[in-house]
């Protein structure tokens, strides 16, 4: 469930696209704007709520899943801080800079394109404006393993605050650089 509605607009820009007729003129500008603008979907995999709060959604922390696009067969965990209230239910609260990160094998990794030594390969907004989370991929060649990082940033000041996962891969499976 998305914490604000800029967080859900995929899912409403593909609703309104699943409900043009098969020739309406907008699907054929529209249908590449699915896969440029939408971000990276998290699956939540549960939540528990921290603070009671009388109105609005209790602040809470919330786990949920990422697939590496660049890596087929590895899901990163992230647990984090969501904050609740008035704030929190209409999109206008600053979640906590803390997170947690855990990267697993889920099946067979393959890497279908060339991917770079390090790259960002998520980013979601924890804040009305200036505070995002980011997952970035660092590879490892001479220990032929992936890096996870996730921290959190500002526009003016970042924090320190971080955690970090690896992947080892198996060394019959190439890892192709860019």
């Amino acid at each position: 469930m998305p914490s604000s509605l800029a967080e859900g607009w995929p899912v409403a820009f593909v609703s309104v696209f699943a409900r043009l007729p098969m020739h309406h003129p907008f699907r054929s500008w529209l249908l590449p704007l699915l896969f440029v603008a939408a971000p990276l979907a998290a699956e939540e995999i549960g939540s528990v709520d921290t603070v009671f709060k009388f109105i609005g959604p209790d602040h809470k922390i919330v786990v949920e899943a990422y697939d590496d696009p660049g890596v087929e067969g590895v899901t990163c965990y992230i647990s984090r801080a969501k904050t609740g209230g008035l704030k929190g239910a209409f999109g206008l609260a600053e979640d906590r800079s803390e997170a947690s990160i855990a990267c697993r094998q889920v099946g067979p990794i393959a890497i279908a394109r060339p991917i770079r030594l390090q790259e960002e390969i998520f980013s979601e907004r924890t804040s009305l404006v200036f505070k995002r989370l980011r997952i970035v991929r660092m590879v490892d060649p001479q220990r032929h393993s992936l890096v996870y990082l996730t921290y959190s940033d500002r526009l003016i000041e970042g924090s320190p605050q971080n955690s970090v996962a690896v992947v080892a891969v198996d060394r019959t499976v190439p890892i192709p650089l860019r």
